[in-house]
């Protein structure tokens, strides 16, 4: 199996996390290739910082055996873009794709208003990349933050709306196409109805590849759930209404969505009581996977969404296999963080 979206921290947040745990989580897991973000501390935009993470992630894989990879992010700055782009056509697939941040999330690297993000996309173009582009969508004009009380994680959902995203992500798609991109644009952890409606009506005339992932809690938990303080269930984006969240499962059965990601973000008990954005997501992945299984994905079904997919898209040897009892699998590996956000 693939996670292509994971937050494996250490360095500066290695109380959080360590890569070599994080890795060993995903072996007993079942999964051959975990795609590292970006936004570490420090954050991986440059080539040395970039070439000492790969050198981090490559020791954990001669233990674990798991296949590390790692996005490069990239900033507003033009020539910044092009050095990254430049990184990534040398050093594939160990830098296997490149990461925006379109709204300000954990890191702060977001890159806010749609001039800066046309820089981006014509600095793309002018370089002739044709790899992936994944990004976190979420349109920082439309966030109302005065809205969230802390301790109150349900109130998040009012302060990132479902609007922001797929606001978010029709900027998006309108700068890649009047700039002339030719990668493939992957929407990031897609949380709403509104915009599945809308990529899949995108996808039709847009003169590139657009693929969407989508994270277990936004598939089987709902803003309601974030109610009991005890599960700590913030995360950038939120979680939904049931109609968000029954559409995002349900566009991961029918194959609108390309692919699961664990979006994987483990915290301190202390940060998550101060209202850290981010949960444990690799065990989810093997829960979500349980409950497509229930509700009627085959195997073949499954091996697309939790590798086979994501393979296609990245241009990676595809290695998908499936365990047979991931409910066991996740069961397993409870104890591994210090709360399940999936369970009360």
């Amino acid at each position: 199996m693939i996670d292509p979206h994971v937050h494996l921290r250490d360095w500066n947040q290695k109380e959080k996390e360590t890569i070599l745990h994080g890795m060993k989580v995903a072996r007993h897991l079942g999964f051959s290739h975990l795609f590292d973000m970006p936004n570490t501390a420090p954050a991986c935009t440059d080539r040395d910082t970039i070439l000492s993470r790969l050198a981090d992630g490559g020791e954990a894989s001669e233990v674990t055996g798991v296949s590390y990879h790692l996005y490069a992010g990239i900033t507003n700055d033009e020539e910044q873009v092009k050095d990254m782009v430049a990184l990534h056509s040398e050093l594939f697939p160990l830098v296997i794709g490149l990461k925006m941040f379109a709204g300000q999330s954990t890191g702060n690297m977001g890159i806010i208003g749609k001039d800066n993000q046309r820089r981006v996309f014509s600095a793309l173009s002018a370089a002739g990349y044709t790899g992936v582009l994944a990004v976190h969508a979420e349109k920082e004009e439309l966030m109302r933050k005065d809205l969230f009380v802390p301790g109150r994680w349900e109130t998040h959902s009012l302060a990132r709306p479902a609007l922001a995203e797929t606001e978010s992500v029709k900027d998006l798609v309108s700068l890649a196409e009047e700039c002339g991109f030719g990668g493939t644009l992957h929407i990031c952890h897609v949380s709403a109805l509104s915009t599945i409606s809308f990529v899949k009506e995108a996808r039709k005339s847009a003169p590139f590849r657009i693929t969407m992932g989508a994270t277990p809690h936004h598939a089987l938990l709902t803003s309601s759930d974030a109610a009991c303080y005890e599960r700590y269930l913030k995360m950038n984006p939120p979680l939904r209404s049931e109609e968000d969240r029954a559409a995002v499962f349900s566009a991961l059965l029918d194959g609108t969505i390309d692919w699961a990601e664990s979006d994987h973000a483990p915290h301190t008990e202390n940060d998550k009581k101060n209202g850290a954005s981010g949960i444990p997501g690799l065990p989810g992945m093997l829960l979500l996977a349980a409950r497509l299984k229930e509700h009627g994905a085959d195997d073949e079904r499954l091996k697309d969404i939790f590798g086979r997919n994501a393979a296609s898209a990245f241009g990676i040897e595809d290695e998908s296999s499936f365990p047979s009892d991931p409910m066991r699998l996740y069961e397993e590996t409870k104890g591994e963080y210090f709360w399940d956000p999936f369970t009360v």
